[in-house]
């Protein structure tokens, strides 16, 4: 479930990522803002996300929310055909998760994530 709604004059996302068999799915409430910056006459595309409480946005039994989560992005092109990426990351999941899991995403799972975004920036430019 992915939808944005405002609260209180301020635009809101709600996030419900399936997680794993036999672990519970997390949720996420969320503020983003998108700025197009101009730096010395290159582009750049700013994107900022931060958890917040809304208290018109409960949390729903069985799904463990992600209180503690944050992004920044921060995207340039190269002038080319590429562009160059910047991206901080954190969320706490909370919860038990497995070590083993952790590992794995650390490991895997991110790496993965990386190079699947690679290969579908590719292939938008190619369907574009």
């Amino acid at each position: 479930e992915l939808h944005e709604k405002t609260y209180d004059g301020e635009k809101v996302i709600y996030w419900e990522v399936k997680y794993p068999f036999l672990l519970s799915n997390r949720d996420y409430v969320y503020v983003r803002e998108c700025r197009e910056m101009d730096v010395d006459g290159r582009k750049i595309w700013v994107v900022l996300a931060q958890s917040v409480s809304v208290p018109q946005c409960p949390e729903k039994p069985g799904i463990i929310r992600v209180k503690s989560y944050k992004q920044s992005l921060a995207i340039e092109s190269d002038g080319k055909s590429g562009s160059k990426v910047y991206m901080y990351y954190f969320d706490n999941p909370g919860g038990m998760i497995p070590s083993w899991l952790v590992n794995w995403a650390a490991k895997s799972g991110v790496p993965t994530f990386l190079k699947d975004m690679q290969k579908a920036c590719h292939n938008y430019s190619k369907g574009t």
